[in-house]
């Protein structure tokens, strides 16, 4: 039997879970179910800002550095670290992606607010798993020690004027459309049913979309290669299970250790540079915003797995986006389709005996339908919140399924 091989098996729960992954045909119909949902969001409230291109540009745009912040838990927690510290990795990444940019030009920006990113990842990894301090603290004092470091960066290289913000990046990685996606305009000002939301979504998706949105697109089933398909992630996916049993054949867990959570920070610094350098085109303080702990959210909520987080980021991002087109109209107009899903899992969890989930969905569901009907707009206090209201309910509704690695954030010693 081969060392990869006994690894393999190392990896593995020792109750192996019944298969959840869904079929082409099966992730197919939920798509098609989600697009007749917003399209009949779209005719019955008389909102054709949830399916219109500017709605999917930005919800595109916002979910992208949630997938990258998630993409790097992911790498960081499948290594058995826990990488609470991703806000300021991705804080970092904006700085020297900006900084770069202005310096290099746009290539070498990214390429310099990776770097940023895997630094701050090094200095978590030889925090925990060198010096064996615990991940809370050390993603915590991460997160708290980034701004101050570019701040104090920043002071040195544009001044006090330019302390919280850099000069605009002029030069940006080129964006591309697809050749006559623009013809399809005609059919989404139409505003026919789900045709016009098609229209409406695929330019959203199509139409002047940077290079580097397309790259941590392909970055999600670059990753499940990686971790599922070859040796070096059968190792490090081992080393988040049971570390004792891969050095017991011969294994150097702390190297891979140090992989995991050093592509964790590059991930993290890529989702940052994206923030400075395609979303706004210059730095500003506070940028991140708090995506480093909804991307962990996001990969919580896909269950430690590429596609799963990259469902539960589009989520966040889209909720996110709503906020800037007439938000509290299509919130409320959503509202209608949140109901729905609701009552629908109420009904689905009470089949299968989850009495607590069936109630709380249930709950949730009828709430949704009273406050459509009680009000013609959401409060733009309440809009700005949504993402956050989705990441809680989400992830407490999804609480009882999830299976992280089984040595996540445990301490581990060698030879112990």
């Amino acid at each position: 039997m081969s060392t990869d091989t006994m690894l393999s098996e190392a990896a593995q729960p020792a109750v192996k879970p019944r298969s959840r992954r869904m079929s082409t045909g099966t992730i197919l119909l939920i798509i098609a179910g989600a697009l007749v949902g917003l399209s009949l969001v779209h005719q019955l409230a008389n909102a054709p800002d949830v399916t219109s291109q500017g709605a999917i540009q930005a919800a595109l745009q916002a979910a992208v550095p949630l997938g990258l912040a998630g993409l790097g838990g992911l790498w960081a927690e499948r290594a058995g670290v826990v990488n609470i510290g991703l806000e300021g990795q991705m804080i970092l990444g904006t700085w020297f992606g900006a900084w770069g940019s202005l310096e290099f030009g746009p290539w070498i920006g990214l390429l310099i607010g990776i770097l940023g990113g895997a630094v701050g990842g090094l200095v978590h990894a030889v925090a925990t798993v060198t010096f064996g301090v615990d991940h809370i603290i050390s993603g915590v004092a991460m997160t708290i020690l980034a701004p101050g470091v570019v701040r104090y960066l920043s002071y040195i290289t544009w001044g006090s004027a330019g302390a919280t913000q850099s000069p605009q990046v002029v030069d940006q990685v080129p964006r591309i459309s697809v050749p006559g996606i623009n013809g399809l305009k005609g059919l989404e000002e139409h505003q026919w049913f789900l045709v016009s939301d098609v229209a409406g979504i695929l330019r959203g998706l199509l139409h002047e979309v940077s290079l580097v949105t397309i790259l941590a697109v392909l970055l999600i089933p670059l990753t499940a290669w990686l971790l599922w398909k070859t040796a070096f992630g059968l190792r490090v996916r081992s080393v988040g299970e049971d570390p004792h049993a891969a050095e017991s054949l011969g294994l150097n867990v702390y190297r891979y250790k140090y992989y995991g959570v050093v592509i964790s920070g590059a991930m993290a610094g890529l989702g940052g540079v994206y923030l400075s350098t395609v979303t706004s085109a210059i730095y500003r303080e506070g940028q991140t915003g708090g995506r480093g702990y909804i991307g962990l959210a996001a990969m919580i909520f896909g269950n430690w797995r590429p596609g799963g987080l990259a469902v539960g980021a589009s989520l966040f991002g889209y909720t996110d986006a709503l906020q800037l087109r007439r938000g509290s109209e299509s919130v409320h107009a959503l509202l209608i389709l949140v109901g729905a899903l609701l009552l629908a899992l109420a009904v689905w969890e009470f089949i299968r005996r989850n009495r607590l989930v069936a109630i709380a969905s249930a709950v949730l569901g009828v709430l949704s339908y009273v406050l459509f009907f009680s009000v013609d707009k959401i409060p733009t206090a309440m809009v700005q919140a949504a993402p956050y209201i989705t990441v809680l309910v989400v992830l407490a509704l999804a609480a009882q399924r999830l299976r992280p690695p089984a040595a996540d954030g445990k301490p581990y010693r060698r030879g112990g």
